[in-house]
């Protein structure tokens, strides 16, 4: 019985956790992709119509 317990856990856990660790990814990558497109094109006239 305490194996089924723990595997109904880890079926009701493991998505959650899957999820927001590419919620976490995609974040830290877009803002990394952001900051290097800001870097690169600094000083363009392009970023000033761009919102």
């Amino acid at each position: 019985m305490p194996g089924a317990v723990i595997i109904l856990l880890a079926l009701l856990v493991f998505p959650v956790i899957a999820i927001m660790g590419s919620v976490t990814i995609a974040a830290l990558l877009g803002w990394a992709l952001d900051r290097d497109a800001r870097d690169r094109n600094e000083g363009s006239e392009l970023l000033d119509v761009n919102y």
